[in-house]
């Protein structure tokens, strides 16, 4: 059947007023090459032909050229153009294949490609010239599939890579024209080409989807060559709403901002988030099911802080569900970390645990229920050599509700700074502190906590201060001893009245409250 398809009234008369068609992502064009031809498209230069790659996609496959194919409506304006591309091999780095918009001629036109150098450029090509308007870096090894989507609309223009937006341009030197498909001293090949008059995933109005507030606590501290937690401020915005955008988006180099719509569900697994990124659900529905969220390197055993530490990030105003493994993961000396305003219940494993060297974290407004293993902080006692003077981790704020144990539970960090909490019929332990950790637990609200502060809990002694802290209802008594370094030596910090936690908590923690 030939797959090839235009927007019927385009074919009738090229004069109708494109305001005619749908607003919402009408498709304008689409090939997909099942027809075994590659008629409607405007070849120049190269070598030309339908394949099997997988399935039926147009190839070029010489090295040594200028490659061009245009098709679609000189007079086409706004729209995006997305296809499917499988880089084969580059004659040098610099060179490319991608997509192409607004095409005048085949030397002039908008494009977002794939270069030998491991980039995506968005680039003007005028006279043959190519200017980048801007840059990123996305992997992109020969012999992959991606999906690139081009948007133009007005003076601005944007690249994805396989779901996420990586780059934004304004530039106002061509206002309308062709689509194309571009390999420049490159072989590549393409698939399931579509136009549509409105990007499937439009970039949100600036101030729909930013981080509320700022970090309080470690992740605000002067550390490790980084002075406090911003994510992705400074970088693109990008709306998410299914599996493949979200795990694209967050592994995604550079800041971007990646704004959660509905509840997204993920395959079992966890999902890497790289440095420079907000995490950010929109309203009071955005969450992750199924999987969760890793900030970190793969494990290794080094004992120092890595170069490429993750650094940066923050999760804010989602919902965690029936994870597979953890919810949220820092791991691997990954420092500046703010996670935020989180509703977790429901997982397999923890639902934030912290550990392997990782530091300058803040966890703060997040309801945790309906879970026995709530976050650990340092997983194991032969761990020293990684742990040992780092886990250092503000908890303010959170609401551990009905969570048995591990509220956290600590090893090694010293100062773990525990305050302004309420803890609510936490069976087991609230705060253990153990193996030469120092735990400073002030303000905090303890209600019906069999053992709400413990440096004796299991395994080899902690040391615990707990001052000005409330205990009602069934609560036992604090078992502390020792000394704990000040937090106050690393950030200054103001006590809410214990007294009032529980108001304070109850009604502020958890998702749809920032």
């Amino acid at each position: 059947m030939n797959r090839r398809t235009w927007l019927v009234a385009a074919v009738l008369t090229i004069s109708i007023s494109l305001t005619a068609i749908p607003a919402h992502a009408a498709t304008l064009f689409g090939d997909n090459f099942q027809d075994g031809n590659a008629d409607g498209w405007t070849r120049s230069n190269g070598s030309w032909s339908v394949v099997t790659d997988g399935t039926p996609a147009l190839r070029q496959s010489s090295t040594s050229a200028t490659a061009r194919a245009l098709a679609g409506i000189t007079t086409w304006t706004d729209y995006t153009v997305t296809a499917r591309v499988r880089p084969i091999a580059y004659a040098a780095p610099n060179r490319s294949a991608g997509v192409a918009a607004r095409a005048r001629s085949t030397s002039e036109f908008y494009t977002l490609v794939l270069t030998g150098a491991g980039t995506a450029e968005l680039q003007r090509v005028s006279g043959g010239t190519a200017t980048v308007l801007g840059s990123a870096a996305v992997g992109g090894a020969t012999g992959t599939w991606h999906t690139l989507a081009l948007t133009v609309r007005g003076a601005t223009l944007s690249g994805a890579v396989d779901g996420a937006t990586v780059l934004t341009a304004t530039d106002t030197a061509i206002t309308s024209g062709r689509i194309g498909l571009i390999a420049t001293y490159a072989s590549a090949s393409f698939d399931d080409v579509a136009v549509t008059d409105s990007a499937p995933d439009p970039v949100p109005t600036p101030g729909t989807c930013t981080v509320a507030g700022t970090a309080a606590g470690f992740a605000a501290v002067n550390a490790w060559g980084r002075n406090g937690t911003t994510g992705g401020a400074g970088g693109p915005v990008v709306a998410v709403s299914t599996a493949a955008e979200l795990i694209a988006a967050i592994a995604a180099t550079g800041p971007l901002t990646v704004c959660v719509s509905g509840t997204i569900t993920l395959p079992a697994g966890m999902y890497d988030v790289s440095s420079d990124k907000s995490i950010v659900g929109v309203g009071a529905t955005a969450g992750i099911t199924g999987g969760g969220l890793n900030i970190g390197l793969p494990v290794s055993a080094v004992t120092e802080p890595p170069a490429g530490a993750v650094h940066n990030v923050i999760v804010q105003n989602l919902s965690f569900r029936g994870a597979s493994d953890d919810s949220i993961n820092v791991q691997m000396f990954s420092h500046h970390v703010w996670i935020d305003h989180n509703d977790l219940a429901q997982g397999y494993d923890g639902l934030i645990d912290i550990k392997r060297g990782s530091s300058y974290v803040t966890v703060s407004w997040n309801h945790t229920h309906h879970h026995t293993k709530n976050m650990l902080l340092g997983h194991d006692d032969d761990n020293g050599a990684q742990d040992t003077g780092r886990l250092k981790v503000s908890y303010h704020h959170n609401w551990f509700d009905a969570t048995p144990q591990r509220n956290p539970r600590v090893r090694f960090g010293e100062p773990v700074h525990v305050w302004n909490n309420y803890y609510f019929y936490n069976t087991d332990t609230g705060v253990a502190c153990q193996n030469t950790a120092g735990c400073m637990v002030e303000g905090n609200y303890f209600e019906d906590v069999e053992e709400p502060v413990t440096n004796t809990y299991a395994g080899p002694a902690g040391r615990c201060v707990a001052r000005n802290n409330v205990f009602v209802g069934e609560s036992g008594a604090p078992v502390c001893s020792g000394t704990v370094q000040e937090p106050s030596a690393y950030y200054a910090y103001t006590l809410d009245d214990p007294a009032t936690v529980k108001s304070l908590v109850t009604a502020g923690a958890g998702v749809g409250k920032v």
